[in-house]
């Protein structure tokens, strides 16, 4: 009987989970798609490579040559692997130091894939606008600062060694893309439907609570409630897709505080996919000081004053200034 029991509750878990995952990555699929198509084109048109030069004069404030413009633009319209791929062609003869490859290295992790992420972010509930402005405005101004740092302490001013050479070979085929992108999509939904069983279980064994409660002082300093920690984790460790997927179906199944969501987003758009892009960015040739630790430090700073200055605002302006209407697409 208990067996019985098991096997259908089990039944019940997995059909739940599956449905909600199914609605959950159509959601992201159609901000996707249509999205990897128009940057498609854009590469093919060579229209970067003009956002990357309209980017060259705010190069100098950030201690790195203009060419770097069309690097953090690639980052941007594209992907981090655009990212580095445009750094990889451009950055020979150009002599750069540790402090400038870490300094455009934290400038991509912070700011790239915005025609996905974004969108993703606006899904949530986030302004489009609010967040390209946080996570383009923190971009540039974190590479200000860890330029002043490393200046100023006459750190990190040896010359650059590239851990990742330009034998790369990429296939540019729309064959190959096509292929890649089915493939990219495969994996998300497998990621989707793996998190949001992975997260139910958790909660069922009583895992969230512990988190929750071993996590709220930090979110409690910051001034975050407890009902987006597992969220906030997924996004910070897996990225902004993800993270994101799962605010969209928590909003769809539950009541989550606007300003949390809003502050979780920002806190993923700054700091997320830790330990990949990380990696990813250090072998490239950034140093740990700024791809990691930096950054982390520089992203508590930013949440804990963001937190600070809005906290004392109404609901109504709030809104106004950061939140858009939630299209509850169960309704």
């Amino acid at each position: 009987m208990k067996f019985n029991q098991i096997l259908k509750n089990s039944y019940s878990l997995f059909s739940s989970i599956f449905k909600q995952s199914i609605k959950t990555s159509i959601i992201l699929f159609k901000i996707m798609i249509p999205i990897s198509i128009i940057v498609k084109l854009l590469q093919y048109t060579g229209a970067i490579e003009y956002i990357g030069m309209a980017l060259y004069p705010l190069m100098k404030f950030v201690g790195l040559p203009g060419e770097m413009g069309l690097v953090w633009a690639s980052a941007m319209i594209t992907n981090l692997f655009g990212g580095v791929l445009a750094f990889i062609n451009l950055s020979a003869g150009l002599n750069l130091t540790i402090a400038q490859v870490t300094i455009i290295s934290v400038m991509m992790l912070i700011a790239h894939t915005f025609p996905i992420e974004l969108t993703i972010a606006r899904k949530t509930g986030v302004k489009l606008l609010t967040m390209f402005i946080v996570r383009f405005g923190f971009a540039f101004i974190f590479g200000v600062l860890l330029n002043i740092i490393y200046k100023s302490f006459n750190y990190l001013q040896e010359p650059a060694v590239l851990h990742i050479k330009q034998s790369i070979v990429v296939n540019n085929s729309l064959w190959s893309w096509a292929l890649n992108e089915l493939k990219n999509y495969l994996i998300i939904y497998l990621f989707v439907f793996s998190l949001m069983l992975l997260l139910e279980i958790l909660k069922r064994i009583g895992v969230i609570e512990l988190i929750t409660k071993a996590l709220s002082p930090l979110l409690r300093f910051l001034g975050i409630g407890n009902g987006v920690i597992t969220i906030t984790i997924v996004g910070l460790t897996l990225g902004v897709v993800y993270g994101g997927a799962l605010i969209i179906n928590e909003t769809k199944t539950k009541s989550i505080n606007r300003r949390d969501v809003f502050y979780a987003m920002v806190m993923m758009g700054i700091f997320h996919s830790i330990i990949e892009d990380s990696i990813l960015m250090i072998s490239l040739g950034g140093h740990y000081t700024g791809v990691v630790i930096g950054r982390f430090i520089f992203t508590i700073i930013v949440i804990y004053l963001l937190v600070k200055l809005t906290k004392p605002l109404s609901d109504k302006t709030f809104n106004r200034f950061f939140l858009t209407k939630i299209k509850n697409e169960n309704h």
